[in-house]
């Protein structure tokens, strides 16, 4: 686990003293500032992502003078902006108009003339990344990050020249730097990206009407959500997979599973197949596959094509190459254990360097390594970082699954009870999928949650939590669950594992 170090010094007297010690006045007074040569930070957090500006908060709160650089003109980076926040307006809305359209009248509710206004649901999403992306520049304000928007790169291992959006070009001086650059899109040779026709996540969330087919190359996590938000609409959606599973990492009996309640819900998949190419003709968009061991090929016609396969390193303008940075042949920032580059005083977190590529991974990341700045000591449980695919049903787990623990030679102990047996989930009327949970057979530890089903995204918490402090099977089973609740799925799961039966299955 890694350790919180407390400030001792009040919260309202943080931003006043890390102001005090700038070396000399800003040359503009006021929050959005940009300083000359002559102006040293403890800390300077290039990027203020979802593993940015929690560093910069966490390295203020230390009593470190602070500034985060971010060029996107709105804190937040990709998640907040064009990523996690806004599918998640999109996913919930999308849902509850087919709920609407599809399940209400079952449900007792008759409702009629049930129409789409698309524009209102895209000022949804906007409504919600505005005040949240507002609501990290108060923060910084709070604890006295200088925000400083413009985009940053090496001049020196303790310099940044930043070209500043207002214009106005700049230099700060770091004693240590944090690089939190994030990722982009990865894309596909000779498909390009117009965010019209052919989109990236990006451009599938502002796509200004429904379109009749959309064709999803790459049925991972991004696809298979925004996939879901478009099918739900209105539109013929197609996933073409390479890999013969969808949901990479997913445990192979739960991928199953999810396959075929997608499939019910009206997606259709073709699997284990490569896409050749994709252009625009017209109006529609031809995009040509085949079977990826080689086959018969074939050419999709769609309104709208999402290019979802993935996600790289972004480092473009950082200069990283003018201070000699290491990097590796697929672009990370290569770090230590203590997140150190080759060049000590600077670090690197989240997307562009090693591991999952998560928000919340980044967030961790983020002020341990400005823990470990101020303190010399931190630390992040790589075992217990949970992932979440935000359909519906969702599907979220943390841990090893079954093939990677055959493959390690790891004798293990399954426990797997299904949402149909569950009270709450019974009377939601909402009953597809199960909580696996798998033990050490021999001590009975916890490692690995799995879980498809509703709120699974919520639930997988008390399974990261049960991983982090080493807890067994039977310690969550005898652990009391309130009544009538999804989580009791997650006891009875642990109770099959630890001692072969449920009690309500």
């Amino acid at each position: 686990m890694f350790r919180l170090v407390a400030s001792k010094t009040p919260l309202s007297n943080i931003a006043t003293r890390n102001a005090a010690k700038t070396v000399r006045a800003p040359v503009v007074n006021s929050f959005y500032r940009f300083y000359s040569t002559e102006t040293e930070y403890d800390v300077v957090v290039i990027g203020g992502g979802p593993g940015g500006y929690p560093a910069a908060i966490k390295a203020a709160q230390q009593g470190l003078k602070t500034a985060c650089i971010e060029k996107r003109g709105t804190l937040g980076g990709t998640c907040l902006n064009v990523g996690c926040i806004p599918s998640k307006a999109m996913l919930n809305n999308s849902h509850i108009y087919h709920q609407t359209q599809h399940d209400l009248k079952s449900r007792g509710i008759e409702v009629s003339d049930v129409k789409l206004n698309l524009d209102n649901m895209h000022k949804a999403r906007l409504r919600a990344v505005g005040g949240l992306t507002k609501g990290v520049e108060f923060l910084f304000k709070k604890y006295g990050v200088d925000y400083v928007k413009g985009t940053g790169s090496f001049k020196t291992a303790n310099e940044i020249a930043v070209a500043g959006l207002d214009g106005k070009d700049s230099v700060l001086k770091a004693k240590n730097i944090i690089i939190a650059t994030g990722s982009e899109v990865t894309p596909i040779p000779g498909i390009e990206i117009d965010e019209k026709k052919i989109v990236s996540s990006t451009g599938a969330l502002e796509l200004e009407k429904v379109p009749k087919k959309m064709v999803v190359i790459g049925a991972g996590v991004i696809g298979l959500e925004l996939g879901s938000v478009w099918s739900r609409l209105g539109a013929e959606v197609t996933v073409v997979e390479y890999l013969d599973a969808i949901g990479a990492g997913m445990d192979p009996e739960l991928a199953k599973s999810f396959h075929k309640t997608l499939s019910k819900q009206g997606l259709k998949f073709k699997m284990s197949t490569k896409v050749n190419g994709a252009k625009i003709d017209g109006d529609v968009v031809k995009v040509d596959v085949e079977a990826s061991k080689g086959g018969k090929a074939e050419t999709l016609e769609a309104d709208a094509v999402l290019v979802s396969i993935g996600r790289r390193p972004y480092t473009q303008g950082l200069g990283l190459e003018n201070i000699g940075v290491e990097v590796d042949n697929r672009g990370r920032v290569v770090i230590d254990s203590e997140y150190k580059t080759n060049i000590p005083h600077i670090r690197c977190i989240g997307d562009v360097t090693f591991g999952p590529m998560l928000a919340h991974k980044a967030e961790d990341e983020g002020f341990v390594v400005s823990e470990m700045i101020a303190t010399g000591h931190g630390h992040v449980n790589y075992d217990c970082i949970p992932s979440v695919i935000y359909t519906h049903p969702e599907v979220a787990w943390v841990g090893k699954n079954e093939a990677e623990l055959k493959k390690e030679g790891i004798k293990y102990k399954t426990g797997s009870y299904p949402f149909v047996a569950n009270s709450r989930a019974r009377t939601n009327d909402d009953t597809d999928g199960m909580v696996k949970v798998i033990v050490d057979a021999d001590t009975d530890r916890i490692l690995g949650v799995h879980i498809m089903g509703p709120n699974a995204g919520e639930m997988i918490a008390e399974g990261v939590l049960a991983m982090e402090y080493n807890a067994s099977a039977e310690d969550v089973g005898r652990t009391c669950h309130a009544h009538p609740t999804l989580s009791e799925a997650m006891r009875e799961a642990c109770l099959i594992a630890s001692f072969g039966n449920a009690i309500n299955f």
